[in-house]
């Protein structure tokens, strides 16, 4: 053995083995974001009721992801990448901005027995050259949920992420709306929307829906639960008819401009922002997924003039209240596989 493995070995984490070594540990005590059970029984509490649902949870086990590649954007312990894991993915990569929950994280790598890695990427801008060497030649699966209003700029976040997915691949992004008719990004002035301090910007699904499809993404499944029904510490103040959207989105290479609207071609080919910020180089050189995704949606919701979902119709209509079972929650437990 190297000196190098040795160090290595020798500094991995030691874990409780025992139910009584695990409540004295301190572990189940200190500050989760999500509920996990790291042994039969012995649960840490996190930030959310049992009854909020994790909504791109439920979009997640749609997919058919055996031997696929995903990327896992704003991670916490690692929840997602853990269930990317166990739905047969091959190669999953969390990211934060951040190490926060390095401890946490490697406790649920542990008892969880799964394999991922992880990046430390700061601002979520750029990912494209900050994730280049962990991507190769892209990934079949990225999520970017929760992520998008605590940014400055949910746009650029998006071009930084799109060419790392690999054609046909598909992008979960869940994110807080406005579930009105405007074409609008609703800022948090005086915390109107939302009392947490790193919130910035509501989108409109409208807007939303037109920001997806200027990017090449076709919006092909939704849910959505009313911020009027959350009962959660975390409070949702704003006067407007909002809640939290989850969409799934497949990568096409065609702009996705509806009937009429010739302005978003013309801003694809003549933008220097879109042509400067968004590598397209890099998505050009990207294979192709064939990632199977169950459809759950009534094709009536589809919008013929650009063959994608409907969204502001789609989203009235695929609404989740609550979570029936705990593993549509923000909850871990040792036998979940989806």
């Amino acid at each position: 053995m190297s000196l190098g493995s040795l160090r290595a070995r020798l500094s991995r984490p030691r874990f409780p083995k025992t139910a009584e070594e695990l409540t004295n540990s301190g572990l189940l005590s200190r500050w989760w974001y999500y509920t996990v059970e790291l042994m039969p029984g012995l649960i840490a509490k996190g930030q959310y009721p049992d009854s909020f649902p994790l909504l791109p949870r439920l979009l997640l086990r749609n997919c058919d992801l055996r031997g696929a590649e995903c990327l896992d954007l704003g991670s916490m312990e690692g929840l997602m990448p853990i269930l990317m894991s166990r739905q047969g993915a091959k190669k999953v990569v969390a990211t934060d901005a951040v190490d926060h929950c390095h401890d946490k994280m490697a406790a649920l790598r542990h008892y969880y027995d799964v394999d991922f890695s992880f990046e430390k990427v700061g601002l979520m801008y750029d990912l494209v050259r900050k994730l280049a060497g962990t991507g190769g030649t892209g990934f079949d699966l990225i999520n970017c949920s929760g992520l998008l209003y605590h940014v400055f700029s949910p746009l650029m976040v998006l071009a930084g992420v799109r060419p790392l997915l690999r054609k046909n691949g598909l992008l979960i992004v869940s994110t807080n709306v406005v579930a009105d008719q405007s074409m609008a990004m609703h800022f948090n002035e005086g915390g109107r929307l939302q009392e947490e301090s790193n919130t910035f910007w509501y989108l409109s699904i409208r807007a939303l829906d037109y920001l997806l499809r200027y990017l090449k993404l076709a919006p092909i499944d939704c849910v959505y639960v009313p911020h009027a029904e959350i009962d959660s510490s975390v409070r949702y103040v704003n006067p407007l008819e909002s809640g939290y959207c989850s969409i799934v989105c497949r990568a096409r290479d065609d702009v996705l401009a509806t009937a009429g609207d010739e302005w978003m071609g013309k801003s694809a080919r003549e933008s220097w922002e879109y042509t400067g910020l968004i590598d397209w180089g890099v998505e050009a050189r990207q294979g192709t997924t064939q990632m199977a995704y169950t459809d759950t949606v009534s094709r009536s919701l589809w919008r013929k003039d650009v063959d994608t979902l409907d969204l502001v119709r789609a989203v009235p209509e695929r609404v989740v209240r609550r979570a029936e079972r705990s593993c549509d929650a923000h909850i871990l437990k040792l036998d979940d596989v989806s």
